[in-house]
């Protein structure tokens, strides 16, 4: 018993760290990349959302590296499972969400069709190093696409807060911090998680799509419903639609293209739900605006989902 109560302080504490850890790191590299004069819509898609889905990738590859492969697919396929039904359900809710035109034509169908990708090339049982640099082939597309449109005006930037810039120093310290938080935080995740499902004789599987899932969606969580309540509703979408599609391509694909990484049959089930999941968002989505009944379907088909994995 001693064990599992260290395991689960150790979980919530390896969380934290993720979390803090990616906020530090996008505000320094952000701030650095306005020093040199990037475009901020070019930061909010790369730097900003390489550190918000940070934590994914540090777990996905501590756990591939470690062996524990169900911990690293799960958390992937969970993540995007929970920020589907679980973070969008509440957030419209909360309030209606604005969808815009190209983000149900392109962006969604998008999404879908790079889950489908990832179900094929598990079909094998292994997400190989090939595998991994198409699927960062894949995501360098998805990078110029989203970069084309922003410069056509189709995909709405964040206006700068015009506040005073931060010295350079810090700049240079939150950098190296963020990084090592995200890191030692991923560890500590990994091994106490392991340690739990241990003891209760559940499987990595599970843990990765529940416990891991949930903890490593946090940023999306908060960003999504602060948006909403805030009346920027339209940003809930555009935070869980990309980062659906960066845990696919950039977090799977740079895990496999360090270490191959195994797919167990029984996640095939969980891909098929990250595709469902994807496809109902995109029915929901048709007329432009998710409303709270979308919402309460979402959260019951989650519910759903959770009852057949238990």
């Amino acid at each position: 018993m001693k064990e599992l109560f260290t395991d689960m302080v150790l979980l919530i504490a390896g969380f934290v760290l993720l979390i803090k850890g990616a906020d530090i790191f996008v505000d320094g590299a952000s701030n650095l990349a306005k020093r040199f004069g990037v475009p901020e819509i070019i930061i909010g898609l790369t730097v900003v959302a390489m550190g918000t889905s940070a934590p994914e990738t540090a777990v996905s590859i501590a756990a591939a590296a470690k062996g524990n492969a169900d911990i690293s697919i799960g958390n992937v396929l969970g993540s995007n499972i929970i920020n589907t039904f679980v973070i969008l359900g509440v957030a419209s809710i909360i309030t209606a969400i604005r969808i815009g035109k190209s983000t149900v034509r392109y962006e969604m169908p998008f999404m879908i069709a790079v889950t489908v990708v990832f179900i094929i090339m598990g079909v094998d049982g292994k997400i190989s190093r090939p595998d991994g640099a198409v699927l960062w082939l894949l995501f360098t597309a998805y990078l110029v696409y989203m970069i084309l449109m922003a410069r056509r005006g189709e995909v709405a930037s964040k206006e700068s807060d015009g506040g005073v810039k931060s010295p350079m120093w810090r700049i240079i310290l939150f950098i190296p911090l963020g990084l090592a938080m995200i890191v030692c935080g991923s560890d500590i995740s990994v091994d106490s998680a392991s340690g739990i499902a241990r003891f209760f004789g559940m499987s990595e599987r599970f843990i990765g799509l529940t416990i891991v899932a949930l903890g490593t969606s946090l940023p999306e969580l908060f960003t999504s419903i602060m948006a909403a309540r805030r009346g920027n509703a339209d940003i809930a979408i555009g935070n869980i639609v990309g980062s659906n599609i960066f845990n696919i391509l950039f977090v799977i694909g740079t895990a496999a293209l360090i270490v191959p990484i195994n797919f167990a049959k029984n996640f095939r089930f969980d891909a098929f739900a990250a595709i469902a999941a994807a496809i109902i968002l995109l029915l929901c989505s048709i007329r432009g605006k998710l409303t709270r009944l979308h919402g309460i379907i979402m959260l019951l088909c989650y519910a759903g989902y959770f009852a057949a994995i238990i």
